[in-house]
C-alpha cells in the first residue's frame, strides 16, 4: 500500500462535500495546526467541516493563539454522517484516542484519509499520504493544499508555520528546504516572533516552580553501553499543568552531556505513562515500536505500565 498518494488525496477531498477532521491525543502546534489549516483550506472550496479529538481533556492553552483552534472539539465517539474523515498528525490509529473504533470502521469502507509524517505510520487510512521526509504534518499538507490550488493567506500561513517552528524545535533540525517553506510562509506577514512567544515561550510562575521539581529528579542511567538522562513527571504534575509545559521537559534531556538519550516519563494516570525518547545515537522510533509505540528515528514515544522503576527497568533491558 502506496504511503505516498498526494493524487489519491486531492482527489478525495476534491470530491467530497463534508469532511471531518480528526488529530491526535494531547494535540501539539503541528497536529492542530495542520488540523485548522485544513479546515481553512477546505472552506475555500465549499466544504462542511468538522474537527475534533477523541479525549475530554482540554487542549493546552498556549495552542489558542493558533487560528480557529476554538472551533476543535472533544468527543467520545466519531460522528457519523460525514463524506471523508481525515486524520492529521496521527502516527498510529491509537493515538485517536476514543474515535479510534470508528475510523477503523469508516477505513474499511474506505471513507479515511490518513495525513502524517511519522516514520513508523505504516497508513492505517484507505488512501495515505505519511510523508516522513517531512518536518511537520503541516509540510506534507502544504504540498496538498497547492495541488488543490488553494489560496494560502496569512491566517491558514500562521497555522502552517505554527507546526513547522515547533516540530523543528525552532528550525534547530531538519532539511535545509525547511527554511525556504518558512521564508515562504513569512511572505504572508506573520509575526513570527509573537507565534513563537505564544507557542513556546510563556510560561506562568506555577509551572517554572513545577519545572524546577522535576527536573530535581533527574536520573541518569546505564543501558548497556548507552547512558539515559531520565525525568519522571508523577500525574499530579501531569494533571494540574499546562501540556505545554509537560511537554517541555524533553528539551532539557535531549542532549545532555554524557548521556546519548533523552527520556521523559509522563504519568496520564496512575501506573499509566506516555514516555518521550530523544537522541541522535539511537533508533527511537525502532525503540518505541517494541512497546506498540512508534514516531520518527531521532524522536519517538510509547505508552509504559508499572512502577517508576518497572518502567525504566523495561526501557533498559531494550536498550542493553
Amino acid at each position: 500500500m502506496s504511503r505516498t498518494n498526494y493524487e489519491a488525496a486531492v482527489d478525495a477531498l476534491v470530491q467530497a462535500s463534508s469532511i471531518c477532521i480528526i488529530t491526535h491525543l494531547r494535540p501539539d502546534a503541528d497536529a492542530v495546526g495542520s488540523a485548522a489549516a485544513l479546515t481553512l483550506a477546505l472552506r475555500q472550496r465549499g466544504k462542511q467541516t468538522r474537527t475534533v479529538i477523541g479525549q475530554r481533556r482540554d487542549i493546552s492553552a498556549n495552542l489558542f493563539s493558533i487560528p480557529t483552534v476554538d472551533e476543535i472539539e472533544l468527543v467520545d465517539e466519531l460522528p457519523q454522517g460525514y463524506d471523508l474523515y481525515v486524520t492529521v498528525d496521527c502516527g498510529s490509529i491509537d493515538r485517536t484516542g476514543s474515535v479510534a473504533r470508528g475510523i477503523e470502521e469508516m477505513a474499511a469502507v474506505g471513507r479515511v484519509l490518513c495525513i502524517d509524517h511519522h516514520a513508523s505510520n505504516d497508513g492505517f487510512g484507505a488512501i495515505n499520504v505519511v510523508d516522513p521526509v517531512c518536518e511537520s504534518t503541516t509540510v506534507v499538507l502544504l504540498d496538498i493544499l497547492d495541488r488543490l490550488s488553494i489560496q494560502i493567506d496569512r491566517v491558514i500561513a500562521h497555522c502552517l508555520y505554527a507546526g513547522l517552528v515547533t516540530d523543528t524545535g525552532n528550525f534547530r533540525w531538519g532539511r535545509p528546504a525547511m527554511h525556504d517553506i518558512a521564508a515562504r510562509l513569512m511572505l504572508y506577514g506573520l509575526d513570527t516572533k509573537q507565534i513563537a512567544l505564544e507557542l513556546m515561550d510563556a510560561s506562568t510562575a506555577d509551572d517554572l516552580q513545577m519545572i524546577g521539581r522535576v527536573l530535581s529528579g533527574l536520573r541518569i542511567e546505564a543501558a548497556g553501553e548507552h547512558r539515559l538522562a531520565v525525568l519522571f513527571v508523577p500525574h499530579e504534575e501531569v494533571s494540574t499543568h499546562a501540556d505545554s509545559a509537560i511537554e517541555s521537559f524533553v528539551d532539557y534531556v535531549r542532549a545532555l552531556k554524557g548521556t546519548d538519550i533523552g527520556v521523559v516519563f509522563k504519568e496520564q494516570a496512575p501506573e499509566v505513562w506516555a514516555v518521550s525518547l530523544r537522541s541522535s545515537a539511537v533508533n527511537c522510533a525502532e525503540v518505541a515500536l517494541t512497546f506498540g509505540g512508534g514516531g520518527h528515528i531521532p524522536a519517538a514515544g510509547y505508552t509504559a505500565h508499572g512502577t517508576p522503576e518497572e518502567v525504566i527497568a523495561q526501557l533498559v533491558g531494550v536498550l542493553s
